[in-house]
C-alpha cells in the first residue's frame, strides 16, 4: 500500500506526522531520550525487527533528529545520539505523556514518571504559552493564517473563524 506524503503540505502538524507518524519512530525517539544509544539496545528494548529498526534509524539520521556516531572500528559500529532538532522533539513526546497519563493510564498510575536530573523532583509536563506561561486551552485559542499558508487555504481558515 502506498503511503500518502505530507512533507510538502502547508501544515506543521502534517509535516511532523510525515516524519514521525508511523508506530515505531516516536518509540525509537523515546528510547533515545531514555538513554538507548546502540542498535542492540533499541532492538532489545523495543522488540523491533532489524530491518524496520534500520529503516527508522536511517530516516531519523536523514531528518537530522539523530546523529550516527562511530564508537567502534572493525567492524564499524555506531551510536545514535539525539541532535538539537531531536532533543526539541522531546516536548512533543512530553505532551503525549501528559495526555496519555491523564486519559489512558492504568488505575494504579502512569507507567513512567519523569524526574528532574538536578533536583530529583517529579516533572509533570504541560503545554503552555511561551509568552505568558499559561496552560493552553483550546477554548481560548483560534488559528489564523500564517505567512506561508497559501491564499486559498487561508480563505478556508478565515471562513471557520
Amino acid at each position: 500500500m502506498r503511503r500518502t506524503r505530507f512533507s510538502e503540505w502547508p501544515c506543521s502538524i502534517a509535516r511532523t506526522v510525515d516524519l514521525t507518524g508511523d508506530w515505531w519512530t516516536p518509540l525509537v525517539m523515546r528510547q533515545a531520550f531514555y538513554g538507548a544509544r546502540r542498535f542492540e539496545q533499541f532492538q532489545h528494548q523495543l522488540g523491533l525487527s532489524r530491518n524496520v529498526l534500520t529503516q527508522r534509524l536511517d530516516a531519523l539520521v536523514e531528518a537530522d533528529m539523530l546523529d550516527r556516531v562511530p564508537y567502534q572500528d572493525r567492524p564499524t559500529r555506531y551510536e545514535y545520539v539525539p541532535t538539537e532538532k531531536g532533543r526539541d522533539f522531546f516536548t512533543v513526546l512530553a505532551a503525549m505523556i501528559r495526555w496519555g497519563d491523564r486519559w489512558l493510564a492504568d488505575p494504579e498510575g502512569p507507567p513512567i514518571e519523569l524526574h528532574d536530573r538536578r533536583t530529583g523532583d517529579r516533572v509533570q509536563p504541560a503545554v503552555v504559552d511561551a509568552a505568558t506561561g499559561e496552560p493552553l486551552d483550546i477554548r481560548n485559542i483560534r488559528a489564523t493564517p500564517g505567512p506561508s499558508l497559501p491564499d486559498h487555504l487561508a480563505a478556508h481558515l478565515r471562513a471557520l473563524d
